[in-house]
């Protein structure tokens, strides 16, 4: 069985205009997606900005409420918890989030900081959670002088461990990790991504990985699936997914990628035009008016997702010619 589910998950957000705030029109930001995640594994989430990965993120945890679809943690539908519940449902879901800084209150000390989701849900007397919060910190290669600190007084590598030192406090199952180092220099990159997967390996964890920056969802996933416009266009195994991508995106996207050898005679694929507004995408597919391969079809009839063999999943209308 699947940890996570997502099917024919929505999130549209209102436009808004006039003196009374009337909605005059809606963003589909996430527009009907659907996958799974197995225990254990590392899903990557890669697209352009505004291709609606951050948003699905949050939205399967309910820090966003769906407009439509069904997401299910461990067979039971999340969608249907009340507040409470979803409050204890959080103890197994949690999330680490792409701004080290904005994320961690700064009044607070460190140590507050991690005690805090401890509180929350009960978790052991005040010495319990002291000595808790202090192996977290152990954990992702601080010290527990470290507690008495402001986040302000910390690199933001540093900051990035002490949030996935809270994602962790409540022993979750599985962590959605949005866009967690795009933020810091390349070498602290590889040490955040490197503390991950060891921990992931220590803690049994399952992560939903967002990023944009295809090389470190190559360094870290198991699979990958790419997003455009709130849709979810392929999906497949790392390995299989770039040694063969199918989708005119994807491919666009692979292209882009720097490759060690530069006299190796990689041809980039340069898309023509801007993407679209996600408050008025495109009939049928939305990558038509940007695909070099684009036909009368693509124009009319939105692709599904049709498995193009061992579990490699395309939406495109080119896997029928």
């Amino acid at each position: 069985m699947a940890l996570m589910s997502v099917r024919n998950l929505k999130k549209t957000f209102p436009i808004r205009g006039g003196i009374f705030g009337k909605k005059i029109g809606e963003i589909k930001a996430v527009d009907d997606v659907s996958f799974t995640v197995e225990k254990g594994e590392t899903l990557g989430l890669v697209g352009e900005s505004g291709c609606g990965k951050s948003t699905t993120g949050r939205t399967i945890l309910r820090l966003y409420e769906p407009t439509a679809g069904e997401v299910e943690f461990e067979g039971k539908s999340i969608l249907q918890y009340s507040p409470e519940e979803m409050r204890k449902a959080r103890r197994e879901m949690q999330m680490v989030f792409q701004d080290p800084f904005a994320s961690l209150n700064p009044r607070q000390r460190i140590g507050k900081i991690l005690e805090e989701p401890l509180i929350v849900h009960g978790l052991g007397g005040a010495k319990e959670r002291k000595e808790q919060v202090e192996e977290l910190l152990k954990v992702v290669g601080l010290d527990k002088f470290h507690m008495n600190r402001y986040p302000h007084q910390f690199s933001g590598g540093q900051r990035q461990r002490i949030g996935i030192a809270r994602a962790l406090s409540t022993k979750p199952k599985l962590i959605v990790a949005d866009e967690p180092v795009s933020a810091l220099d390349v070498s602290i990159q590889s040490q955040v991504l490197n503390l991950m997967m060891d921990l992931q390996e220590q803690f049994e964890l399952t992560y939903i990985f967002i990023a944009h920056d295809l090389s470190v969802v190559k360094h870290i996933s198991t699979r990958v699936g790419v997003m455009y416009l709130g849709r979810m266009v392929e999906l497949a195994g790392r390995d299989e997914l770039y040694r063969n991508p199918l989708h005119p995106y994807t491919q666009a996207l692979m292209s882009a990628v720097p490759i060690p050898d530069p006299d190796a005679g990689k041809e980039r694929i340069i898309l023509s035009g801007d993407v679209p507004s996600p408050a008025n995408p495109p009939l049928g597919c939305a990558f038509h008016p940007r695909c070099p391969y684009a036909m009368d079809v693509c124009k009319e009839v939105r692709p599904e997702m049709k498995d193009a063999g061992g579990g490699h999943q395309v939406a495109c209308h080119l896997l029928d010619q």
